[in-house]
């Protein structure tokens, strides 16, 4: 299925566009913020987790044929930017709205 989803790249984005759409509008809908106030904490949020996912799941180019004077050993020989990038979303998601639905609880 997130082969699928990240398979081109206006696919992904348009994958991407309305998790953050549905993602942002339950934050303005349930906590009452406003939406310029939501996508700025999910931006945050999913910028934050990116870093944290982009190392998953990354295999070194291991063919020497493949590996190119000057290029870093560790590089990751298929990174995966797309699926990535969705499944940041989704953690982000639902990061984010764990986020609002602690605030309050906090009294912030």
């Amino acid at each position: 299925m997130m082969t699928t989803l990240a398979r081109s790249t206006p696919t992904t984005l348009g994958v991407i566009t309305v998790l953050v759409a549905a993602f942002v509008a339950a934050g303005v809908s349930l906590f009452k913020l406003t939406v310029g106030g939501a996508i700025a904490l999910y931006f945050v949020v999913w910028w934050t987790l990116l870093f944290a996912i982009l190392p998953l799941r990354n295999q070194p180019e291991t063919r020497a044929t493949h590996v190119v004077p000057g290029q870093d050993p560790g590089a990751p020989a298929a990174p995966r930017l797309r699926e990535k990038a969705i499944w940041t979303t989704l953690v982000a998601g639902a990061a984010f709205l764990i986020a609002l639905a602690v605030f309050p609880l906090t009294g912030l």
